[in-house]
């Protein structure tokens, strides 16, 4: 099953973290909702348009969000070259201090979409074929226990049609996988131990896996003989001049500055989940940081056809149909999903959860692009709902 971001965020085993001072949860949230430093603000771009215009309905929309618990909310819209950002909350508990715009967040699935993005470039440059069986890339990788590298495809890694299992499924935390959450995270080892579970046939029904995105990014690496944080940074990154958005480290746990807290409850007490090691952050799944509008330039830019040629693009966007539980998808392409807001404005884009922090947004026909976070994942179908209008109102122009 695709997981909403609630579920993505639940696949990620949390660590132990700074609790705040033990305050009682609701409290806490209250004196944030009361403090609250509520910016909205317009950063210029190279375009002479006028910036986005955030409507009164949308900035409550973006407000009412606190009332769900949530202690900070930013959503950046992004046109003709200039973006409006609009916060509420706080960025840090803690301190009590505002969301800056330039905050970094951790985008986790939406790495997604920047993988599939370079798998189709080496496709156009011949280097990797979509419907080449896995095994030609990772010989004797995906083998043993019913699993077979010469009936899954590299189009089925990116599509989640490979019927592999999903490496943070929230069932298997408390496994060997779970438990090595304090060792560097090492992709072909975690492949190997969760292959050790039978899964459907590849080419059925899109089942989430995140284990997929590890495989292609082992393909990518094959083929090229770099990273595949290097290859992303060499191809998207550097080119498009996202400046605030990088693939961390080896053993990287904390982000770089300017960037946004983000908290889970754990044992009953919010706690800062911020700092991850390198097994929680995940690998080509999940692993990127980067900031709403850094966000919003990459899928205005893959999207206009920047980054892949139409016919690539469009493979891009050849979807399956998934009866899944994210609010108004439609589609499930490679590395991209098609969504229908409430207004009936078709966007395109992915979304993204991990301990705390949560991503929803996408980009209209038209190229506006709007990308909202939240830094605490919540649990109820009533704040899930809030979020999606949030994010609907945003992309409507409403």
């Amino acid at each position: 099953m695709l997981p909403d971001i609630r579920v993505l965020a639940a696949s990620i085993a949390p660590l132990a973290g700074n609790s705040v001072s033990g305050v009682n949860p609701r409290l806490l949230f209250g004196l944030a909702m009361a403090a609250a430093l509520l910016t909205t603000t317009v950063a210029c771009g190279r375009s002479d348009e006028p910036a986005p215009v955030l409507s009164v309905e949308f900035t409550q929309a973006v407000d009412r969000l606190l009332q769900q618990h949530i202690p900070g909310v930013q959503v950046v819209v992004t046109a003709d070259g200039k973006d409006a950002f609009h916060s509420v909350g706080a960025g840090n508990v803690a301190t009590g201090t505002p969301i800056p715009d330039d905050a970094r967040i951790r985008i986790a699935s939406n790495t997604k979409s920047f993988v599939a993005t370079v798998v189709l470039q080496l496709v156009a440059e011949g280097r990797v074929g979509l419907d080449v069986p896995v095994e030609r890339y990772l010989p004797g990788v995906v083998a043993g226990n019913g699993y077979d590298g010469n009936r899954i495809t590299v189009r089925n890694l990116l599509q989640h049609t490979g019927g592999l299992p999903n490496y943070l499924d929230p069932d298997k935390m408390a496994n060997s996988i779970g438990n090595r959450h304090r060792q560097p995270f090492d992709t072909e080892q975690v492949v190997r131990e969760t292959l050790r579970e039978k899964a459907p046939l590849p080419g059925a029904q899109p089942v989430y896996s995140n284990t997929g995105y590890l495989l292609a990014g082992l393909v990518v690496e094959r083929v090229t003989g770099r990273s595949i944080g290097t290859e992303i940074s060499k191809r998207i990154i550097e080119p498009l001049g996202l400046s605030s958005t990088y693939y961390p480290e080896p053993g990287e746990s904390t982000l770089r500055a300017p960037h946004i807290h983000g908290y889970d409850m754990i044992d009953g007490k919010l706690t800062d989940v911020t700092e991850l090691d390198d097994y929680g952050i995940g690998g080509a799944d999940s692993a990127l940081v980067s900031t709403g509008a850094d966000l919003n330039r990459f899928f205005i830019a893959l999207l206009g056809g920047r980054l892949l040629a139409p016919q690539l693009l469009a493979e891009m966007k050849s979807t399956v149909p998934a009866d899944l539980p994210l609010p108004g998808l439609r589609g499930v392409g490679l590395g991209l999903f098609r969504y229908e807001s409430s207004c009936g404005t078709e966007f395109w884009g992915h979304g993204g959860g991990a301990p705390g922090f949560g991503t929803l947004g996408g980009v209209t026909p038209d190229g506006r692009a709007v990308t909202l976070t939240v830094n605490f994942m919540p649990s109820s179908e009533q704040a899930m709902t809030a979020i999606s209008a949030a994010r609907d109102t945003a992309l409507c122009g409403r």
